[in-house]
Order: C-alpha cells, then structure tokens, then sequence
C-alpha cells in the first residue's frame, strides 16, 4: 500500500468533518458562543469515559451512542442558558468545559491507562483512521447536508442547530480528538470572516490545505497527527487572514 492510500482515510476523514463544521463553526461566531465548541466536545468525551467506567467489554455502536447522548445533553443544558442568561452564556459555557474537563480526569484518576485515555481523547490520532470508522460521520454528514441544502435558514433556530452541533461533534470527537474538532470549527470560520464575498471557498481551502499539510508532516516526520495538524491549520487560517480582501479567492460564492 502506497504512502497515498494510506492518507487517504483520514483526509477523508477531515473532509467529513469540514463539511458539517464549516457552517456549524460560522454559526458559532455569530453567535458568539466560542466556548460551545470545546464545552461540548469535552462532554460528549465525558459520556464515553463514563460508558467504559460503568462496562466493559462494550459493543462497537455502544461508545458512538454514549457520546452522542451526552453532546445532546450538553447542548440542551447550553441552550436553556442561552435562554435563562443569555449575558452570562459565555461564561457559563466555559464552566460546563471546565466541569466536565475536570469530571473526565476523576473517572480514568484509578485507570492504569487512564493517561492515555484522555490524552486519545484531546490529541486524536486521524492518522490511522480506517474506512469503516468513516461510515457514520459520514452517513450523519450527508443527512446534514441535505437538509441544509433544503433548508439553509436550518441553523438559525436553536434547537436544530444545538442538535445537529451536539451530534456531528460526538461523531468528529473519536476520529479527530478535541483539539482537532475545535479547530477544525473555529479556523475555516475565523478566516471566512476576513473574506465576506467568498466565505466558504477561503474557508474550504483553508481546512483542505490545514488537512492535507498537517497529515503530510505527521506521516513524514513522525509525529503527533491531532496537534500536527490543529497547527497546520492556524498556519493556513493566518495566511488566508493575512491575504488581501481583494483577489481570486475573494470572488464571491454566495456561501451562507
């Protein structure tokens, strides 16, 4: 098998997840709500942690459900506190991050491999992901496109766009780590904002490029692949932000 192959697994994997995080990431900023992104995907890390805590030996759809249960109900708890304080949401977004960060690191404090089970958790390794782990994010991708497609006013409603985030973020977690997702959510995004007229073309060439750079030095340096490619994609976000407003890249693509 060809260094080619090998990669394409999880360029496809980080594709999948620029699909859904592309717009989701958008919404996010406009909303203001940064802390969302990290707060949630360390809850639904949360929810797998406590499903190994509580049995062994789980069946293979047992760990994608446990997570996607506990993004859900993550997210429910975020938008009753956008509704409750909405001034104070921020703030308490993070706190959720903070408390489940903290709750996570008590669960796995008696695991021999505890260590590594949170360090899998942030950092990820889509180096090695396989084909058949793909399936579902990208079977929950294609449903999200669809109906964004159909409906593209979908994510302006709060409890579509609460669950749909919840769902895509608990899928993405396993395969990309926590890092990974929330730069995967937040850099596209930052850079769209700094190229109005052609948002989803900057934002698509900034997480393809980020990809493809980040698995190319992973693979041929031998290093981590979550953090190696979160950087990949800073250095792409800020050279887009650095670019000119006016340009190619700036033609305008009537993205949402």
């Amino acid at each position: 098998m060809t260094d080619l192959e090998l990669l394409l697994p999880p360029l496809a994997a980080g594709l999948l997840a620029l699909a859904s995080h592309v717009p989701l990431g958008r919404q996010v900023l406009r909303r203001g709500i940064v802390f969302i992104d990290l707060a949630i995907a360390q809850v639904a890390g949360l929810g797998v942690l406590l499903a190994q805590h509580l049995a062994h030996d789980l069946p293979a759809w047992a760990l994608p459900l446990s997570a996607a249960g506990a993004a859900l109900a993550g997210a429910a708890s975020v938008a009753w506190l956008g509704r409750v304080w909405p001034d104070r949401q921020e703030a308490l977004i993070g706190l959720l991050y903070v408390g489940a960060a903290s709750l996570a690191v008590l669960l796995v404090s008696a695991d021999p491999h505890g260590a590594q089970k949170l360090a899998s958790l942030l950092s990820g390794d889509v180096l090695w992901t396989t084909w058949p782990a793909l399936w579902p994010l990208a079977a929950l991708t294609a449903l999200f496109a669809l109906a964004w497609r159909l409906r593209p006013a979908l994510l302006h409603g709060g409890a579509a766009f609460y669950a749909s985030f919840a769902v895509l973020v608990s899928l993405s977690l396993p395969l990309l780590g926590l890092y990974l997702v929330f730069a995967t959510l937040i850099v596209p995004a930052l850079a769209a904002q700094r190229h109005p007229g052609a948002p989803l073309r900057v934002a698509w060439g900034v997480g393809a490029g980020g990809y493809l750079l980040g698995l190319l030095l992973s693979w041929y340096g031998d290093w981590p692949s979550g953090p190696t490619v979160v950087l990949a994609l800073i250095g792409c976000g800020a050279l887009a932000m650095a670019l000119p407003g006016r340009g190619w890249w700036a033609t305008a693509d009537n993205g949402p």
